[in-house]
């Protein structure tokens, strides 16, 4: 009797191991048919305005571009193009930085506006919409860029947008930014080219390159903005008559970064350097939340907020830079040299996180360990971690932490963990990345950041998590 008994707890464990494999660690349930790439019934629109007023917060809706695709014929190629526009901003922000270096080296209002997906402009990235001189813009939300800009008439080189281009001669309140003022003067700590004077009258030309051969190029005009039902009188603003890259169908850009041209300097009198958002996931119905401001009562967290300190680095000071400590998959630690030296930054332009080859390998090997016994899948673009999870209704998926100073802690949402190349889930992929060199800054992309409330306060110099299920309404 006694080995009967035995034989059917062995019976019972082979079962059991059979049903999910590697079963240690923390693990996160991930039904794949809900997460895998899926037509929209119909397409849907992304240029709705829609804020509410909470707690004195103006909240503006924010999607992810996805939410606002039609039909996709080839669902392989938009990803792979996807990828490489990507990795493209990576060597862009890396292009920067080493510039940047080079170049160096001698009770506050509340605004929450709707944040959503950007795939009806063709951008990677998220966009929210908001009015200056009485004309509603959509813009790209960009925490690693400062100016912010639009395409302006009369245009000589412009990319094709689905809004009207903005015209300054049907704006009463437009004002040009003559060449010797103070906004033109931080040109250059700003885009790092100098403002150039213009003739007749002396107008501040401005220029932004952005490392891939994306640019912008024309002058500095200023105009009411309204966030939400918050007006911001004579925000300064790049008007752009040449524009080209990697900017979708997109109106413009919108700088969340730290210089004085950026809309959060521009706006601290008003929000006092605080802004935040939560990304939704890119299928998503619901529409994530850009706020401005620093009251956490209009938060809808569902964990505490921990905070990190922002480094302190007087080369790259508009960048948002944190020091990575650690990392752990399924709840083992993961050991890398590189933790614990300031060496991140977060970035919602930026998709995919892209971490040291040191920490990545680490990082890799640990998944792999536990997300074991699923057939492999070739790699994809710049993912190399891939699996055919298409015989699976579902997976276990490990949890995927990243760990700063302080015990700050960001949980990837189980929708960033996975990058799912095909529809049928025959390739699916880990959705990290690895940069090429082990001195590069490495970069907390938006993909990581889904269903996270992420906090910055630039007067406090500190930033904060928190898990949050993103939704506007």
């Amino acid at each position: 009797m006694v080995l009967w008994a035995s034989l059917f707890c062995v019976l019972l464990l082979l079962i059991s191991s059979a049903n999910e494999v590697s079963s240690y660690g923390d693990k996160e349930l991930l039904p794949l048919e809900r997460f895998q790439w899926a037509q929209p019934a119909k397409k849907r629109d992304c240029f709705s305005q829609k804020s509410r007023t909470r707690n004195g917060a103006i909240i503006l809706e924010m999607k992810h571009r996805d939410h606002c695709s039609g039909p996709v014929r080839d669902w392989t190629r938009m990803l792979q193009r996807r990828l490489i526009a990507d990795n493209i901003r990576v060597r862009s922000l890396q292009s920067q930085i080493r510039k940047i270096v080079s170049s160096r080296t001698d009770s506050l209002s509340q605004t929450q506006i709707p944040i959503t997906s950007g795939v009806k402009l063709q951008t990677l990235n998220y966009i929210v919409m908001v009015t200056l001189g009485s004309r509603n813009i959509t813009v790209i939300v960009d925490s690693g860029s400062d100016l912010t800009w639009v395409q302006c008439q009369p245009c000589k080189t412009c990319y094709t947008q689905p809004e009207p281009l903005f015209n300054p001669g049907l704006s009463h309140s437009y004002q040009s930014v003559q060449c010797n003022s103070r906004a033109c003067q931080s040109l250059q700590y700003a885009t790092g080219n100098s403002g150039l004077c213009g003739n007749n009258p002396p107008t501040c030309n401005y220029l932004v390159t952005y490392g891939d051969g994306s640019y912008t190029r024309g002058e500095l005009g200023q105009d009411n903005l309204v966030l939400g039902t918050t007006p911001i009188e004579n925000f300064v603003f790049g008007c752009g008559r040449n524009n080209k890259g990697l900017f979708g169908a997109a109106s413009g850009l919108m700088g969340l970064g730290r210089s004085d041209l950026s809309l959060i300097s521009q706006t601290s009198h008003v929000f006092g350097g605080v802004f935040s958002y939560c990304l939704p996931d890119t299928d998503s119905e619901a529409s994530g939340s850009l706020i401005l401001g620093g009251d956490s009562s209009v938060y809808k967290n569902s964990t505490p907020i921990s905070y990190t300190r922002m480094v302190p680095n007087l080369q790259l000071d508009t960048f948002y830079i944190l020091n990575l400590t650690g990392t752990s998959i399924g709840g083992v630690a993961v050991q890398a040299p590189s933790f614990g030296k300031g060496s991140i930054l977060i970035d919602s332009g930026t998709v995919i996180t892209r971490l040291p080859p040191s920490v990545y390998r680490a990082v890799k090997t640990e998944f792999l360990k536990q997300f074991s016994g699923y057939p492999p899948a070739p790699g994809f673009s710049i993912l190399d971690t891939c699996f055919n999870l298409s015989e699976y209704e579902e997976v276990n998926v490990p949890t995927v932490k990243l760990q700063f100073e302080g015990g700050a802690e960001l949980n990837v949402d189980i929708t960033g963990t996975f990058y799912f190349v095909k529809s049928d889930a025959s390739q699916v992929c880990l959705a990290l990345a690895s940069l090429s060199y082990e001195d590069e800054i490495g970069i907390i992309g938006n993909y990581q950041q889904r269903n996270t409330r992420v906090i910055y306060d630039t007067k406090q110099s500190i930033l904060g998590f928190a898990k949050e299920t993103c939704s506007f309404t």
